[in-house]
């Protein structure tokens, strides 16, 4: 987070979205932040380290992006597709990229711009609809898929800050 900023939250409504959904918007737009000054100068050759046998940064990063392409999708009422199912089981494998840390959360950033133009086009009468989770179909509404979108999305930025900490602590 930036020092001189207040708090996504803080800074007041995210323009065009509707009012229901400001703290999901304020949620994920905090958690880019965050990650964005996190893992900037992040030695690729920690990207995938696991102190304690937690979860690696990489992991978090790859996790963070697929669980929120996941849920919007099924906010949306929509199947996940093959892409989506591969990302998913190759969650956790390093990737052979260049930069890894640059990728990684240039794909994160790239999930949160997609997640705040769904919500700016979500219709907030339709927060209570149902929506099916995974093919067991698991009930829950779009509401319901979107604040766990927002919450998950903070739960998994807390690991990786403290993972990262540590990992950057082992260097010095």
């Amino acid at each position: 987070m930036t020092p001189s900023k207040p708090e996504v939250w803080q800074r007041g409504p995210f323009p065009g979205l509707p009012p229901l959904l400001q703290p999901v918007a304020h949620a994920l737009l905090q958690a880019q932040e965050e990650i964005t000054d996190l893992m900037q100068d992040f030695p690729k050759e920690l990207l995938w380290q696991k102190p304690a046998r937690v979860a690696s940064p990489g992991f978090h990063l790859q996790h963070l992006s697929g669980v929120l392409d996941r849920l919007f999708t099924y906010a949306r009422g929509e199947a996940l597709s093959s892409e989506q199912r591969e990302w998913l089981a190759a969650e956790g494998n390093p990737s052979a990229a260049d930069d890894p840390v640059r990728d990684l959360v240039e794909r994160f950033n790239t999930q949160i711009d997609r997640a705040i133009h769904q919500l700016r086009t979500t219709d907030e009468a339709s927060l209570t609809d149902f929506r099916g989770v995974g093919r067991a179909q698991l009930p829950s509404t779009v509401l319901g898929l979107l604040f766990h979108a927002a919450e998950h999305t903070q739960r998994h930025l807390g690991q990786l800050l403290v993972t990262v900490r540590v990992l950057r602590a082992g260097r010095d």
